[in-house]
């Protein structure tokens, strides 16, 4: 299933119900992935003062995949350098 996210607090609320639909407790979430739980809360909160590589390892301990859907300019200039 795709959707589509316009906030950090739709992301935080998406991966709290894949936690929770996983039957996974957030400290057992945080531990497996190697997060602090206070991290993973913020995240579920949908703070926005979070470490990106943090969040990647989030999506992925928890089998999420983030895809950017490129406006069509963008898409014909992708793998070049830029100017």
């Amino acid at each position: 299933m795709q959707t589509t996210l316009k906030s950090a607090a739709e992301l935080g609320e998406l991966i709290r119900r894949t936690r929770k639909a996983q039957n996974i407790r957030q400290d057992d979430a945080a531990g497996s992935i190697g997060v602090s739980e206070n991290f993973l809360g913020k995240v579920e909160r949908g703070s926005e003062n979070v470490q990106w590589g943090k969040l990647f390892q989030v999506l992925d301990g928890l089998g999420l995949r983030l895809i950017v859907d490129l406006p069509d300019e963008v898409q014909s200039q992708h793998g070049e350098p830029d100017a």
